[in-house]
Formats: C-alpha cells, sequence, structure tokens
C-alpha cells in the first residue's frame, strides 16, 4: 500500500521528539569553519557550535545538501508508488530545494517539493502539519492543501543582537536597509511572504525587544485561538523563557516547542537571538 513520507532539511530545527514521533527524515546542512567541516546536528550539537561560534576566529558558513544526500534519503524512506513531500527552507535562502529538485528526478517514488518560505521552526511547524496529515491518512492532494495553508497563516518573527553574521554570509536580504543606522537599535526582522529576510520593527533597547515580537505575533495570528507555538533562540534561553510567558497571556497553546536553533540557522543569526513561529492548530488550519 501506497504511504506518504515527510523528509525536510536540518534548518527546520525539529528537536528529536518531534522527529520521532513522525519518523520524518532529515536531511543535514554542513557547517564549515575554515578547514573543518561538520554536519549540522549530527557531529556538531548546537552546545558545541556556538562554544566554538564565540571562541573562534573564523566566521562558520554553511553549504547546501548534495543532491546525492537527497537521492540516498528518498530511497531509503520511500520506494515504488509511495509518495514523498520534501518541505525545506525557503528557496531565497539557500539552494537545498535545489538539491532536492535535481533528486527527485532520479528517484523512483514521486517526490513532491514545498518550498515553505520560511526558516528554523518556520520550516519545521509546516513539516510538522504534513506529517500530522499524513499520520491522519489523509490523501496527499489533502495533505498538500492544509500544508499550503500552513505556510500562508505561519508567521515567523526574530530579534537578532547584530546583523554581522546576516550579513556576511549573504542572507541579510531586505533587511540591509537597517545596516549603518542602528547604534542603540534592536533590528526585529521576519520571513515575509516572498521568503526573504525582511525589517518588521526596529526598537530601541533590548527591553522593548519582547513586547515588539508579541506585538508582532498579535497583529499576524489572532489571540485567543489555539495555536501551534515554537520560541526558539540561540544561547539566550532566559529571554525565550521570558517570551514564552508574555506570549502564553494572549493564547491557548495547543503545541509547544522551546529550543535552541541549531548550527545552520544559528550561522545566520549570531549569538542571543530570540524569535517565534506561531499558526493556528491543525484542527483550525483545517476548518479555515
Amino acid at each position: 500500500m501506497a504511504q506518504v513520507k515527510i523528509v525536510t532539511d536540518s534548518t527546520a530545527d525539529l528537536s528529536k521528539e518531534q522527529i520521532e514521533k513522525y519518523s520524518i527524515k532529515v536531511i543535514p546542512l554542513i557547517v564549515t569553519f575554515g578547514s573543518e567541516s561538520y554536519t549540522d546536528d549530527v557531529d556538531l550539537s548546537a552546545e558545541e557550535f556556538y562554544q566554538k561560534l564565540t571562541s573562534s576566529n573564523e566566521l562558520p558558513k554553511t553549504t547546501q545538501p548534495s543532491p546525492e544526500m537527497f537521492r540516498q534519503a528518498y530511497e531509503e524512506v520511500a520506494s515504488g508508488e509511495d509518495v514523498i513531500i520534501s518541505a525545506h527552507i525557503s528557496g531565497k535562502l539557500s539552494g537545498t530545494l535545489n538539491s532536492a529538485e535535481i533528486a527527485s528526478n532520479m528517484v523512483d517514488p514521486k517526490v513532491i517539493l514545498v518550498d515553505t518560505k520560511t526558516a528554523s521552526q518556520g520550516v519545521g511547524r509546516s513539516v510538522l502539519v504534513a506529517a500530522e496529515a499524513a499520520a491522519k491518512g489523509m490523501k496527499v492532494d489533502e495533505i498538500l492543501a492544509v500544508v499550503n495553508k500552513s505556510i500562508n497563516q505561519t508567521f515567523s518573527v526574530f530579534a537578532v543582537d547584530t546583523l554581522e553574521y546576516l550579513q556576511r554570509n549573504g542572507r541579510i536580504g531586505k533587511a540591509a536597509s537597517l545596516l549603518g543606522s542602528l547604534l542603540q537599535i534592536r533590528p526585529i526582522l521576519y520571513a515575509d511572504p516572498e521568503g526573504m529576510v525582511a525589517p518588521y520593527d526596529k526598537v530601541r533597547g533590548r527591553s522593548q525587544v519582547i513586547p515588539s515580537l508579541v506585538n508582532a505575533a498579535l497583529k499576524n495570528v489572532a489571540p485567543e485561538q489555539p495555536v501551534n507555538l515554537s520560541v526558539v533562540h540561540s544561547r539566550a534561553e532566559e529571554n525565550a523563557q521570558n517570551l514564552l510567558t508574555e506570549l502564553e497571556k494572549h493564547y491557548q497553546v495547543e503545541d509547544l516547542h522551546v529550543g535552541m536553533v541549531g548550527p545552520a540557522i544559528g550561522t545566520h543569526i549570531g549569538p542571543g537571538a530570540i524569535g517565534l513561529m506561531i499558526q493556528p492548530s491543525f484542527d483550525s488550519l483545517l476548518n479555515s
């Protein structure tokens, strides 16, 4: 009997529990410090990465998974009449989707590629929607319909301590307009509908960061409804917990993830960042 399999990449920042619950296949990116290369979250954990980031003289870089890595993964998880839904980081932020597309033409199982137009647990949230729909036995077209709703209704916003990492790694996108004007200003960035990093707000001082993030969530996902929520950080756990406390005053959180972003995303945002990814609950998406 044909099955629907779910594949993503390590930029989704899925927890081990999320991966194991739905048997999601995760293709890792490669993180490089100078001449040393590491497989994201395989031989370089998030904690090890941030320790290395703050002590190394070289800024890390990321490399997308190769088409061969995708080919091997696709053939490992599926065969014959199976269908693979392969959902990934925004194509405007990474070449990962390009590698997946090349590999999709090299295998027998049907592969349906999905651009989530976001990053980190923003990707993860739509991947989990796909996995939940597949687990419920929904047909492929039904799964894709609810995933597309998820992508359109997931809001990802974050604050960074510095734009240096985004700038040096070429991922700054529309946020380049903020460069040179940020003395005591803290940039609030988001994944825009095109899948680019873009300015959302700018606040004066760290004390205004969490209120700005909460207000951004409230403007984009209606309060007092069941939601799936991810609060993420790059070695800023206390700030992340404070952000969660404020969000829980406004939302009925049905599915919650709080965690550190992995090396692939941490390479581009640096230490000290916090963010949130929020969407209506699975049932709300189905009924919207």
